[in-house]
């Protein structure tokens, strides 16, 4: 195994077992490439794949179509309607979904190794022959149209709903992946299959297979699932942005006893220089549980909310600092007002020698526990295709939070929380505001 170990550090932060030497890089005969972690401890397979697109491929005013199309894929193929088709997974303990984020529609299957012939079977007749037929549809609108509707009255998803629209206004992030509710009956079976003749093609494709499966075999599969599929994608282009209306305050009103309070700003993307030091500063400030500094500041010292927290978000386009909390609606500007004196200390003030060891030696010893399961390792490497990066991430990714210094934090806290101005979206009736 190859070990990856900063001498300015303590060894001990860093794990010295290469998990990219696990990983072989398959090609099929016709030209699929997939990432494969062979085991045969347990006679199992998951495969995770992922079509970049995604929601942000909706066209313009119809939001959604990406949602039902992964809602759909799967509700009968081939000779197969819905039923047909969910009673033959179940013949054979295979399991198949589909889901649509704002980047990329992903796939995963598993399966027992003894099922494997018939659950690739099944799985190119969803890939490449979704049947889309109008019993499905309905249902599955009847579904989203079911759940935007609970979402109405719904401080949490309002506020949210909310913060991305101003985050994003006029582009396809500020859209909601799901839809309208006046709009999603509005889309036809003919907006599902031109999306799919776009997005599900060849040069769009990742990959991930782990389990009881040689490359041989895996290669062979590969084709028979993917290779009809067109060979070029025809995405429209989606600019990248920067994140709107810093500094303004907005209030949806929902007559519940709790606010719901976002809040955030823009990011460090994936490709900055200083993106591992932006990990590290936000494990800091929200995303380190019970003893990050807002987590102290607002539940602990205060009492303010239950929990509070932030997240680097990062998508293809753009990239956001965003955090959450629910208090009572009388103590909901107070809330505000203590998040952001904490954020503006952070910026000013960088973090501690001790706080950037504790959250290096988290994020450090954490990751593990993202390659636990066969289904886990399998999402981790399709995200990292999806994301960008090589194999070679898997052991990168450790020495480069190790990597990070004082000095790092401090630049990474300037310029992630800059003069600590935030977009606050509230859904409840905030006192005050």
């Amino acid at each position: 195994m190859t070990a990856h170990v900063d001498t300015l550090l303590d060894p001990r932060l860093v794990a010295v077992e290469s998990r990219a030497s696990r990983v072989q890089k398959v090609r099929s005969p016709g030209g699929i490439e997939a990432w494969l972690v062979e085991d045969y401890a347990i006679p199992l397979l998951a495969v995770n794949f992922g079509f970049k697109g995604g929601a942000s491929q909706d066209p313009l005013g119809k939001p959604g179509v990406a949602t039902l199309l992964a809602g759909l894929v799967d509700e009968g193929a081939g000779p197969y309607d819905s039923a047909a088709f969910h009673q033959a997974l179940d013949d054979s303990a295979i399991d198949i979904s589909f889901s649509a984020d704002r980047d990329a529609i992903q796939g995963r299957m598993k399966t027992l190794s003894r099922h494997m012939g018939r659950a690739f079977e099944l799985l190119a007749l969803a890939v490449t022959e979704p049947r889309f037929d109008a019993p499905s549809l309905t249902r599955v609108k009847g579904q989203v149209v079911a759940s935007l509707k609970r979402e109405l009255n719904d401080p949490d998803h309002a506020a949210a709903r909310l913060f991305r629209q101003l985050s994003y206004p006029n582009h396809p992030y500020g859209q909601p992946v799901r839809g309208d509710l006046d709009i999603v009956e509005t889309i036809t079976r003919d907006d599902l299959v031109l999306m799919h003749s776009r997005l599900f093609a060849r040069d769009n494709l990742k990959v991930a297979v782990v389990g009881a499966i040689d490359a041989e075999t895996l290669g062979r599969e590969l084709d028979r699932v993917f290779a009809v599929l067109p060979a070029k994608a025809d995405l429209m282009p989606v600019a990248t942005v920067l994140f709107s209306g810093t500094g303004t305050q907005h209030v949806t009103t929902i007559d519940v006893p709790q606010s719901t309070i976002r809040f955030g700003r823009q990011g460090i993307p994936r490709d900055d220089a200083d993106y591992m030091a932006a990990t590290v500063v936000n494990h800091v400030l929200g995303a380190g549980g019970f003893t990050a500094r807002l987590y102290k500041e607002v539940r602990e010292k205060r009492g303010l909310a239950y929990s509070v927290y932030s997240q680097n978000s990062e998508m293809d386009h753009a990239a956001m600092l965003v955090g959450a909390t629910s208090t009572k609606n009388e103590r909901a500007a107070e809330s505000i007002s203590v998040i952001q004196d904490e954020i503006r200390q952070m910026a000013e003030g960088g973090i501690t020698e001790q706080e950037l060891d504790k959250a290096r030696k988290y994020l450090i010893g954490s990751y593990a526990l993202r390659f636990d399961t066969s289904h886990k390792i399998a999402g981790q490497l399709v995200s990292l295709q999806l994301d960008g990066y090589d194999v070679t991430r898997l052991d990168t990714r450790n020495t480069d939070i190790a990597a990070v210094t004082m000095a790092d934090a401090s630049r990474a806290a300037k310029r992630l929380l800059g003069d600590g101005a935030l977009l606050v979206t509230i859904a409840g009736k905030p006192v005050g505001l």
